[in-house]
């Protein structure tokens, strides 16, 4: 423990770019996945017509309770189905999941492909939290 808190204290600035060096690379991954948005700026884009829900939780989930307008891709089938998906290539995607764990990859698959994505927050999770409306199919 000491040989660790001698090489900081003489190496700091190699422990400096080390930190930031990560903080970036944590950053830019962020971004790949889609940037993250709150479920205001989500509302506004689309009352605006510039973006589109899709959620990628299983049917079943889905069918529980749904953002009103939201396609259904299930994070699993999204690979196969992402050619349904071109005719919203104008507009952002909002990827909304259960509680953040898929959108990521999702975002990435979806990046790659050059759509413009970004992240629900909190997925339905926090929309619900905030007693936003759900459709019941």
């Amino acid at each position: 423990m000491d040989d660790l808190l001698v090489f900081l204290s003489q190496e700091w600035m190699l422990v400096g770019i080390l930190v930031v060096l990560i903080y970036v690379y944590a950053w830019r991954e962020r971004l790949k996945n889609g940037q993250p948005i709150s479920t205001s700026e989500a509302t506004v884009l689309i009352n605006t017509d510039a973006g589109i829900w899709l959620d990628v939780r299983e049917n079943g989930e889905f069918k529980n309770g749904h953002i009103v307008d939201a396609i259904n891709v299930p994070h699993g089938k999204l690979a196969e189905q992402l050619d349904s998906l071109e005719k919203y290539r104008d507009k952002t995607l909002i990827v909304v999941d259960k509680m953040g764990q898929h959108a990521g990859s999702a975002g990435r698959q979806l990046g790659a492909k050059g759509f413009t994505v970004r992240r629900l927050s909190g997925g339905i999770s926090e929309w619900q939290n905030q007693n936003l409306p759900l459709v019941k199919k």
